[in-house]
């Protein structure tokens, strides 16, 4: 299967990130890699109906850490499902990496998130009965990827996350921040162009979260993909190269 995103890196026996500046030379999107375009979304009957999503216009660029700061309950997680095509909108328009989502049907969709997007949750959500490096390597499974490749996918994503050392331990074997490495290295195995994370350091404490998000920062520099975040952290906000506040229903562009 030849990769033809502009955030990941070749197939084969390289696997070299090519990063951004690298994709924009071959000629490949330049463009935002989400655009989400007067967005509503609501929840329940029209007597008691939940405006999640109110109108929300936004852009994330290319090769950007931007964070998704609101309080809880303020639509941070629907716009998150909505971009990653777990749900769709009532109204609206999402492109994601040059793909309006709702020109997909659900086949479409289905490989949208299999080979394009990378998902990171509050929970791990790993394999208790499998190792470090077989939870890594269960999308590439799926996409069957000669088990050379795998293998040596597998151990560049544990060696990026600072695991090379954990790679026959189970999920129960390894501390939260360790666990949620895993699960990084996990969402960037098919080497996707946009990373999506719901508060990944939500069960960590602060120190291990900063360092989940320092970490995510560094992919995105290496594997040149695109990250989505959300937090509430202002330590972790800090971090980021853009933020994007979300209130009442609405997104407004903080720094």
């Amino acid at each position: 299967m030849t990769d033809e995103r502009s955030g990941g890196g070749q197939r084969g026996g390289d696997t070299a990130p090519r990063g951004v500046g690298a994709a924009l030379a071959e000629g490949l999107p330049s463009g935002p890699m989400v655009v989400v375009e007067d967005v509503h979304r609501s929840y329940g009957g029209a007597a008691g109906a939940v405006h999640a999503l109110r109108g929300v216009n936004c852009r994330v660029p290319r090769g950007e850490l931007v964070a998704l700061r609101g309080r809880s309950g303020s639509g941070k997680t629907t716009l998150l499902n909505l971009v990653g095509g777990l749900d769709t909108p009532d109204s609206g328009r999402i492109t994601v990496d040059g793909t309006c989502l709702a020109d997909l049907d659900e086949s479409g969709v289905l490989a949208m998130r299999r080979d394009r997007i990378g998902f990171v949750f509050q929970s791990f959500g790993l394999i208790p009965i499998l190792s470090a490096a077989e939870n890594v390597g269960v999308p590439l499974r799926l996409n069957k990827v000669a088990p050379r490749e795998r293998e040596e996918r597998v151990a560049l994503l544990l060696s990026l996350v600072g695991l090379a050392d954990h790679t026959e331990q189970r999920p129960g074997e390894l501390s939260g921040g360790q666990q949620q490495r895993v699960a990084i290295a996990r969402a960037l195995a098919n080497r996707p162009a946009l990373l999506i994370a719901d508060e990944p350091t939500g069960q960590l404490d602060a120190e291990t979260g900063r360092e989940v998000m320092e970490l995510l920062r560094a992919v995105v520099r290496s594997e040149g993909v695109t990250a989505l975040v959300a937090t509430h952290d202002p330590n972790l906000i800090v971090l980021a190269d853009r933020v994007l506040e979300l209130s009442d229903g609405l997104i407004t562009e903080a720094g």
